[in-house]
């Protein structure tokens, strides 16, 4: 097994579907622009809440991407 070196990078994906689709909308973007994304790591979760229910989901990743040799 080789040895890896990771870049991370910390984005906020939003959704009114929920918490889930909110991070694979993140996931999704950065995967546009980074190659090599191998992992995520939920830091924080938000809601924004209208007329008493959630309307939109907010959470902060951390996303780690192997940086090529």
């Amino acid at each position: 097994m080789s040895k890896h070196v990771y870049k991370m990078v910390e984005l906020v994906g939003s959704s009114s579907e929920g918490c889930d689709d909110a991070i694979r909308t993140a996931i999704a973007k950065a995967g546009a622009t980074l190659k090599h994304i191998d992992w995520f790591e939920v830091l924080e979760t938000r809601g924004h809440v209208v007329d008493g229910a959630i309307a939109h989901w907010q959470v902060t990743i951390k996303v780690g991407f192997r940086v090529e040799d």
